[in-house]
């Protein structure tokens, strides 16, 4: 393989030739720089030019393959000329009386009927006190393929009409679009600066990461516009990748960028301090980046055709930003030199620039004298953090979930105010066979649970008809999809139950269902790439479970802050809000191969030492020492880029940004700092057991010769 490298010390390089592929591609990158530098600019400048004359458009198949809603939908395909029973709700409150505003609001109407996307208007509905108003705009596509400026235009009008005592607002999948922020990653990127000045000093060397962070960025994004042209892709895929890249972009430059320092502190010239980052950091980065891509290619295992578009467009920015930190940024640091540290801020970088690592040797030390307890509490502690998983609530958030102040939240406050909260979500029941709908209308309307049902439309064709069905309950409560699940038995043969919160009741029931399989799938595949980096069955078992315990932790925190209360309310979510499940399933995509980055880039350095001196214990100590630091500040940009999510208005996004936040947190912590030296130290000799058999049958990925470890001493016998 052509990244393969063996551990080379500087003192080991006796010769100039370098002899490992890695170690050729640094010297060459290092001779070459300027034509590497001008080449990833030409690719930047080609990708941002050209691609996007061939890019797609963002959307998705959120319907569930062999669901009922799936089929609903499908049949709107057919014989509704492409509408997808989508709405926009006009809601407006007028104290004096809705019904004598009905003349600015049928103007309202009018002009919304003209904008993009929208096809028709429902009769307007009154609540029973006659101050509140509902009129729902029909779409005549999904809201995702539908521009954000019809939303923007729809909301204009509303805020035009709403005077006079008149109080006009606006719900809908559409409307929630229009309201979003600014781009979270360029939270991330800004959090992410703050993060390397402190912990460099140095403008310089807290721009080259940012630097290469940014050319992956610019790249990668522009190339998921192919993939929405090749595969279903949701519009917030591009936000997820971005995030994702920019961390681990960051997070792997740091890494050499750290090594190249070190090698030159301690005398190396810069073209040998080069080499030696690329052909042992950059083989850290290699392995931890693989790692990555197969966790998010595991979204395949799950069937559900958007996450193959989140899962190929975050597996290309972390390919991209991979190939940038063994290739660009090795260039960028050949023309800087020994000028990285320029441009220092007084006070800032001492941590980074002292030698030794005295501090984590001597916790190292700590741990491993009272292994038995460390791995005890540290076990302990994540098993705790994990339990408010057992509350997770399966579902999807509606309209209440979000923001407060927000157009939608005030609309869904209304609806629910006048016309019950079931309003906000409301079922399709549609079938080609016409002849007895209105019979089953009418059963439906007696139906428990069943607010109101709308009158019967018949297709363009004539060959469909349907009618909505509000219930009483708000989309997100479980009685809503037991009702789902009663009109489906009163339905019958050959008719359909669909709508937005039918599909989001069979996505949940798909998916969750699909949970076990994603997870083994994931695990194995993640185990034989870290055997195979390792060569060490029991090294590989143990970073898949300390990754499974960093995930879990992650999960209980989720739940907790979906709960809402003081914790749900710092993060933004003040209302007790489900968890979509698609959601677990991409955080443990995301955090598993991310995860592992910090076991890869630890276990590595350990691994060097190892082989040096041939004692574990050593081994262990010396490894946590050489990469605390960096780790630390690694995990510390990867924190502060996945908070950034927080700042997105979708519960979802913040939802997933809290949870990837405290994994990582949670993994450069406990895990790195107690869990692994512990658990390493009771092993001992056996964390480089291998079975001569598999030995033999695994390909040396590393280009080392076999050694033969030194005897055990006594501790580690014991």
């Amino acid at each position: 393989m052509w990244w393969t490298a063996g551990v080379h010390s500087l003192d080991g390089m006796t010769t100039s030739q370098p002899q490992t592929r890695l170690e050729r591609l640094a010297d060459l990158t290092y001779r070459r720089r300027w034509r590497v530098v001008f080449a990833w600019i030409a690719v930047l400048a080609a990708t941002l030019v050209v691609v996007p004359q061939f890019a797609g458009e963002f959307g998705g198949e959120f319907g569930t393959p062999g669901s009922e809603s799936k089929a609903t939908a499908d049949l709107l395909e057919k014989h509704f000329q492409g509408s997808t029973g989508e709405t926009v709700n006009v809601v407006w409150e007028a104290p004096a009386g809705a019904r004598e505003a009905q003349g600015r609001i049928d103007r309202l109407l009018a002009d919304a009927q003209r904008v993009d996307g929208v096809e028709g208007a429902s009769p307007p509905r009154y609540s029973r006190d006659g101050t509140i108003g509902l009129v729902q705009l029909r779409l005549a596509r999904e809201s995702m393929d539908i521009e954000t400026s019809s939303g923007t235009r729809l909301i204009e009008l509303a805020d035009d009409a709403s005077r006079d005592g008149l109080r006009v607002e606006l719900g809908g999948n559409l409307i929630q679009q229009a309201q979003e922020g600014a781009p979270p990653e360029l939270m991330g990127l800004l959090a992410a600066a703050i993060v390397l000045l402190i912990a460099f000093g140095s403008v310089v060397a807290a721009g080259l990461p940012l630097l290469v962070a940014i050319f992956g960025l610019g790249i990668s994004a522009t190339l998921i516009g192919i993939v929405a042209a090749l595969v279903d892709t949701p519009d917030f895929a591009p936000a997820v990748a971005g995030l994702i890249g920019i961390g681990v972009g960051i997070d792997y430059a740091l890494l050499i960028l750290t090594r190249f320092r070190a090698a030159m502190l301690h005398g190396a010239d810069e073209r040998h301090a080069l080499v030696e980052a690329v052909s042992t950091a950059g083989r850290s980065v290699i392995v931890a980046g693989g790692t990555v891509v197969v966790s998010m290619l595991g979204l395949a295992f799950m069937g559900v055709s958007f996450l193959y578009g989140v899962a190929i467009s975050a597996s290309l920015a972390v390919l991209v930003v991979v190939i940038a930190s063994i290739t660009l940024l090795p260039a960028l640091l050949a023309i800087a030199g020994g000028r990285v540290d320029r441009l220092r801020i007084p006070g800032l970088g001492r941590s980074l620039r002292t030698g030794g690592g005295t501090l984590a040797t001597r916790w190292s030390r700590v741990v491993q004298r009272r292994a038995g307890v460390a791995a005890a509490v540290g076990a302990a502690v994540l098993i705790a953090l994990t339990l408010p998983v057992l509350g997770l609530r399966y579902g999807f958030p509606d309209e209440g979930n979000d923001p407060d102040g927000s157009s939608t939240r005030a609309a869904y406050e209304l609806v629910t105010r006048g016309f019950g909260p079931g309003s906000t979500g409301p079922l399709l029941i549609a079938s080609e066979e016409t002849s007895g709908l209105e019979s089953l209308a009418g059963r439906v309307r007696r139906e428990e649970g069943v607010s109101f049902v709308t009158p019967i439309r018949t297709s363009p064709d004539g060959e469909a008809a349907l009618f909505s069905v509000m219930p009483a309950t708000s989309p997100q409560d479980a009685e809503t999809a037991d009702l789902v699940d009663r009109l489906r038995e009163v339905a019958g043969p050959g008719v359909y139950v669909g709508g937005l919160t039918a599909a989001f009741v069979d996505q949940s029931e798909y998916v969750s269902g699909r949970i076990p399989l994603f997870i083994a799938g994931v695990v194995l595949l993640s185990f034989l790439l870290l055997l195979l980096a390792f060569r060490a069955p029991l090294i590989a078992l143990k970073a898949g479970v300390m990754n499974l315990f960093s995930v879990g932790a992650a999960y209980g925190v989720v739940a907790l802050a979906a709960e809402g209360g003081w914790f749900g309310s710092l993060l933004g979510v003040d209302t007790d809000t489900p968890v979509p499940p698609f959601i677990p399933v991409m955080m443990f995509a995301v955090l598993f191969g991310l995860s592992m980055d910090y076991e890869v880039f630890l276990l590595s350095r350990v691994r060097e030492e190892y082989h040096r001196t041939g004692e574990t214990s050593t081994a262990v100590a010396d490894g946590l020492a050489k990469t605390a630091r960096v780790i630390t500040a690694a995990a510390a940009i990867m924190v502060v880029v996945f908070l950034a999510f927080i700042f997105s208005t979708e519960v979802f996004l913040k939802l997933m940004g809290v949870g990837m936040a405290t994994a990582i947190l949670v993994d450069a912590t406990i895990v790195r700092m107690v869990l692994v030296p512990a658990v390493m130290q009771l092993m001992g000799r056996a964390n480089w057991w291998i079975p001569r058999w598999l030995d033999r049958l695994l390909p040396r990925l590393d280009g080392e010769p076999r050694r033969t470890p030194t005897p055990a001493t006594a501790g580690e016998r014991g």
